[in-house]
């Protein structure tokens, strides 16, 4: 019998801006020739997202207080000023974590790099302890990548990121899952359902 007082669950949580199903699908056929020449483990479509904050492993007990944030900064977003629409025009290679990503074109990362501004400051105000390195607006298409893909074609992909999204990640043996704990309109203050 071990003393001590019980281990408290945790789960790994991060905020991401989360697309819709036709986005995915769009990205995912874009990157499909420079994924199979990279050697790359595809990601899913249904992983496909813009990681704004990581925090890592939280307690589980602490849920509320994340998806109140999800929501009060949804809310504080200027509903006039629409959803940040992100135009990913080239690929990128990051040998050092073996990634092959998607990349926003510049200037149309101002909106996204705001809201993981505020998302971190929040974050860390609650106590929580982000991840702080630099922020890159992107979207990972491929894992365990071996090589650069070379000169594939890339057809430029448009999302209009609309919903802002606290998820959680869990290791599988085919890769993560990731289940929407929490979701948010920008600028609206209802309630996002989950697709199906």
């Amino acid at each position: 019998m071990s003393g001590g007082a019980p281990r408290t669950p945790t789960q790994r949580v991060f905020f991401a801006l989360w697309p819709r199903a036709a986005e995915r699908c769009a990205l995912t056929a874009a990157s499909a020739a420079a994924v199979a020449a990279s050697g790359g483990r595809p990601v899913p479509p249904q992983n496909l997202h813009v990681t704004l904050l990581f925090l890592g492993a939280v307690s589980a007990a602490r849920g509320a207080e994340l998806a109140a944030l999800v929501h009060a900064t949804a809310a504080a977003w200027p509903a006039d000023a629409g959803p940040p629409v992100l135009r990913f025009a080239r690929l990128a290679y990051w040998r050092e974590s073996q990634v092959l990503c998607a990349l926003a074109r510049r200037g149309d990362d101002a909106g996204a790099r705001a809201l993981a501004q505020t998302l971190g400051a929040a974050a860390a105000a609650a106590g929580f302890s982000p991840d702080l390195k630099p922020f890159r607006v992107h979207v990972t298409v491929a894992r365990k990548v071996a090589r650069a893909p070379g000169a594939t074609r890339f057809v430029p992909v448009t999302w209009e990121c609309a919903t802002l999204a606290l998820i959680a990640s869990r290791s599988a043996p085919g890769g993560s899952v990731y289940s929407v704990l929490e979701s948010a309109l920008l600028g609206k203050r209802e309630k996002f359902r989950k697709e199906r």
